[in-house]
């Protein structure tokens, strides 16, 4: 895009976000199985896994990217605007996480209302739960964050 579009693009910071984002995004990774382990082994209903998974990989986000801002010196420090916007962000990060819970079909099947949509069964191709497990993070995010752009007022969120 810079060299054909717009040559006012700084790499050195579209690069120091995309390692800022990636950090915040291997935590809410890492702690994914834990939590869904954790949830899943307490014999709760398909719900209480969807919502816990959401909190919990939205905070593991949210502190990736608040340690960040610590760590990483090209980042700037936190302060309560950029608070917002990490929690915003946090936030569809988290729904993203918490639809991916409804690709596993195997866990209350019967509760599992994602089934249909996202839901990998033992018999579908390869490529085929690449793509659903792929489309469920997608999903998740675009639906909260499209929640959470008719609900806050504009310049309330991160990508305003």
């Amino acid at each position: 895009k810079k060299a054909t579009v717009d040559p006012e693009i700084d790499m050195g910071e579209t690069i120091g976000s995309g390692v800022w984002l990636a950090s915040a995004a291997f935590c809410s990774g890492f702690a994914w199985q834990p939590i869904v382990n954790f949830w899943q082994g307490m014999n709760v209903d398909f719900n209480t896994v969807f919502l816990g998974t959401w909190a919990g990989c939205g905070v593991a986000f949210y502190t990736g990217l608040r340690a960040g801002r610590v760590v990483m010196p090209w980042m700037p420090n936190g302060d309560y605007r950029n608070l917002k916007n990490d929690a915003s962000l946090s936030a569809a990060i988290g729904g993203a996480t918490a639809v991916f819970v409804g690709t596993d079909t195997a866990y209350n099947p019967d509760q599992n209302w994602l089934k249909g949509v996202v839901g990998i069964e033992d018999n579908d191709a390869d490529l085929t739960g690449m793509i659903k497990a792929g489309s469920s993070t997608a999903l998740g995010f675009a639906v909260t964050q499209s929640v959470l752009n008719v609900t806050y007022p504009a310049g309330k969120l991160w990508n305003d």
